[in-house]
């Protein structure tokens, strides 16, 4: 199991819980900007975070189906590395964003079953990053952070042209075998590190990074 594995620790919405995934070290932090979200930011706030975030470690946005206007206030209020989109963002939709705002882009895609892989070829064509989630449960209102897993053995082994990040119901406990089974060099968490919906823990989170790499 690789030691250098990178971390992405999402929806935060706190200073300290930044700083705390900061010291512990993630690789990327992770913004929300969907109001269905118990960790929806507006932009005002996450820049008064992103302002905070030490040099080196990246900070993304996460989107959804978001149009011009609110990406333009966006980008424009908060000092970003990354869009991630996390919606049914067309691979159009994509290269769009991609060449409107100069950013990099990581697209989410949302497995459940062996269909499901063959879109990730397709935005594999038109985004920088990718990020590989469970498919949210039927009925959800949110198309991520729902802590649900899937069922790893369906990229195992797997590769594409494009660094990629492994989401969906990754905790402290399972994110080692994760990294394991699939060979994922990077991961994703947001409510696996959380005492509440929205609220970090940071315990949490340094023990997640530190499985992570163990």
């Amino acid at each position: 199991m690789p030691t250098d594995t990178r971390v992405k620790i999402c929806g935060l919405t706190m200073a300290q819980d930044v700083q705390a995934a900061a010291a512990a070290g993630a690789t990327y932090v992770g913004f929300v900007f969907f109001e269905k979200s118990p960790r929806h930011l507006s932009p005002d706030a996450a820049r008064a975070l992103a302002i905070e975030v030490p040099p080196g470690i990246a900070k993304v946005a996460l989107v959804v189906d978001a149009s011009n206007a609110a990406l333009d206030t966006l980008t424009g209020t908060v000092p970003l590395d990354m869009l991630q989109l996390h919606g049914h963002e067309t691979p159009a939709r994509v290269a769009e964003i991609r060449a409107r705002y100069g950013l990099p882009v990581m697209k989410a895609i949302g497995i459940a079953d062996k269909s499901d892989l063959a879109q990730i070829d397709t935005y594999a064509e038109v985004a920088d990053q990718l990020l590989i989630d469970a498919k949210p449960p039927r009925g959800a209102d949110r198309p991520g952070g729902n802590a649900a897993a899937f069922d790893w053995s369906l990229i195992a082994g797997r590769d594409w042209p494009l660094p990629w990040l492994l989401a969906g119901g990754l905790t402290p406990d399972n994110v080692a075998e994760a990294v394991t089974r699939t060979g994922a060099r990077q991961v994703d968490v947001s409510s696996g590190v959380e005492q509440a919906p929205g609220r970090k823990d940071q315990d949490r989170i340094r023990a997640f990074i530190a499985a992570a790499r163990a």
